[in-house]
């Protein structure tokens, strides 16, 4: 039988974590409810949250400004080809140290965990130089190549292949299969739900990313939509904030649809990789 305490305990846990979710929830609302204001009705006090009238125009002005079609279609193509690289390599990289035995494994482990200590402030400079030298400024390349491959990646996809058991890659290895075999047909089967969580990561972080196309791209036609975003703030293309908040919204919207479809594998993944 459940006591009273228990009971206060529970509902005082339901309400810290409803309160919470509005509060996160206000800015992404007062976003929308922006987005369909007039440019007068934006800075009133006190502040609307409905609009006086809905401006449904601004999404369509929205995507009007700035070539925002070519620009969406750069942020969808280097988010999609760095999600599913990064998922690959890691994955990879993850299979290997945590189920094959060379020297330095352990150091060489420690030293990649602690590259994460390191922004991406100070590294920005000699990823410039370097692309420069090699020619991947201006490209789609020099935006996917840097996120491919990363500490945390790595790190989460070795937590959980060290759960995998051993004497089952060794079966497989005695009926005759091959290191590629196993790691493609037995040991990624095994990883569905991290790797959702991976990948959620992986392209939430590509498709908001601000500073490594800020850096790289110069060009116009190969713009990301937060350098979009940015260029709107600032009003470089028009002087509207309702403009500036249907575009983050549209912007928003590929997050959202993303997770809301994987979220069960999110979740799962987050707490097996917890566990493991």
């Amino acid at each position: 039988m459940v006591n009273k305490a228990e009971i206060i305990g529970r509902v005082t846990i339901i309400v810290v974590v409803f309160v919470g979710a509005i509060t996160m929830l206000i800015p992404f609302i007062w976003m929308i409810s922006t987005s369909l204001k007039v440019d007068s009705e934006v800075f009133t006090f006190p502040p609307t949250w409905i609009p006086d009238v809905i401006q449904w125009e601004n999404y369509i002005e929205a995507l009007n400004v700035a070539n925002f079609g070519k620009i969406f279609f750069n942020s969808t193509y280097v988010a999609v080809v760095t999600t599913i690289l990064a998922l690959l390599l890691n994955s990879m990289a993850g299979y290997a140290f945590a189920k094959f035995e060379f020297w330095g494994r352990n150091v060489i482990f420690i030293l990649l965990l602690a590259t994460m200590m390191i922004p991406f402030q100070i590294t920005m400079i000699p990823i410039y130089i370097l692309f420069r030298e090699i020619d991947l400024i201006n490209s789609y390349t020099g935006l996917i190549a840097p996120n491919i491959a990363t500490a945390f990646g790595i790190f989460m996809m070795r937590q959980f292949m060290q759960g995998i058991p051993n004497a089952l890659l060794d079966a497989a290895r005695i009926d005759g299969a091959s290191e590629w075999r196993i790691f493609f047909q037995i040991a990624l089967p095994l990883m569905r739900a991290p790797l959702a969580a991976l990948g959620i990561f992986t392209f939430m972080f590509s498709w908001n990313n601000y500073f490594l196309p800020l850096v790289i791209i110069t060009d116009e036609s190969l713009k990301t939509l937060p350098l979009l975003i940015s260029s709107l703030s600032a009003g470089l293309y028009v002087q509207s904030w309702p403009l500036v908040m249907a575009a983050a919204t549209i912007a928003t919207l590929p997050n959202i649809i993303l997770f809301f479809f994987a979220q069960r594998y999110f979740i799962e993944g987050m707490a097996l990789t917890g566990i493991k």
